[in-house]
């Protein structure tokens, strides 16, 4: 994993999510945890080669964020914000996260059938979170704070972690950085409300939930690229556009494809920018 500063270290080159974890004098706090396996296993020994894990802390509930706890097991205390424990791998019509997940393994982590648990085994004990909460949230480690700040909008309950000590901050998917954002079942307004607290922030390292580590120039880029995407969709309903004709019309302008999607998605690009704009439309026309 890529040492960001003295004592945080994060993985952004792999499919899933950008895990972290941050070594305190008390030992060590784990932020998010890898989908792929061999990752999870690999990182969980790696963070306990510089002491015992505290905490464990799900920035959203997104399978990639969170499927790694499995692999966590016995190792520190899950906290996460109320939204994430409540649809924490939970199932629904339109995706198992649990088989969604195992999707990423032939062509991602070959390695990692061999660790892969049976679903009744998994979901008997997934590691939940254990400690969770409804707003702003800070936990104190040895010499390091934990600044756990509620900013939904990509998912409801999801959080940032400030770390003040490492000036660094752990922001989950406020930001994808450099890659394509996936916009779903997000709320926007309130993502760019999230995007303008965060720049309250004095910290020189931001570690994205998607692409390379980076600066708060990122705060700036990501909510321009999401009001490019509510401008585009509200001037296709203005103009009179079905769904379906704002959805053709959206795969065809050149703004949605500045980004490719994420390590090991890149085939998904035109099924994001379909269901970001038929979601988007959906939130939009109901305004």
């Amino acid at each position: 994993m890529e040492q960001v500063t003295k004592n945080v270290y994060a993985e952004t080159k792999i499919r899933g999510c950008n895990p972290a974890y941050v070594v305190t004098s008390k030992g060590v706090v784990v932020i998010d945890t890898p989908q792929l396996p061999t990752h999870a296993v690999r990182m969980r020994k790696e963070a306990e080669s510089h002491g015992e894990i505290k905490y464990l802390i799900n920035t959203e509930y997104h399978v990639d964020h969170i499927f790694g706890n499995y692999y966590f097991r016995g190792a520190g205390i899950v906290v996460a914000h109320t939204e994430t424990a409540a649809n924490f791998m939970t199932v629904t019509p339109e995706i198992n996260p649990y088989e969604y997940a195992h999707e990423a393994i032939p062509t991602d982590d070959p390695e990692g059938e061999k660790l892969w648990p049976d679903e009744k085994s998994y979901f008997a004990d997934p590691n939940r979170p254990t400690i969770v909460f409804d707003h702003d949230l800070t936990i104190y480690v040895g010499d390091h704070t934990f600044e756990l700040i509620h900013t939904p909008g990509h998912t409801p309950g999801q959080l940032a972690v400030h770390i003040p000590e490492e000036r660094l901050a752990v922001l989950g998917d406020t930001i994808f950085n450099g890659v394509q954002t996936w916009l779903y079942a997000s709320d926007v307004d309130q993502w760019i409300e999230s995007l303008d607290r965060l720049k309250d922030l004095d910290v020189d390292h931001i570690v994205p939930g998607h692409g390379p580590v980076c600066t708060k120039h990122e705060l700036d880029v990501q909510k321009a690229f999401l009001l490019e995407w509510i401008a585009a969709v509200q001037s296709a309903i203005g103009r009179g556009m079905s769904q379906e004709e704002c959805v053709k019309h959206i795969k065809d302008c050149e703004f949605a494809k500045r980004f490719a999607v994420d390590i090991g998605q890149e085939y998904m690009l035109e099924h994001v920018i379909e269901h970001n704009a038929s979601a988007l439309y959906d939130k939009l026309k109901a305004k």
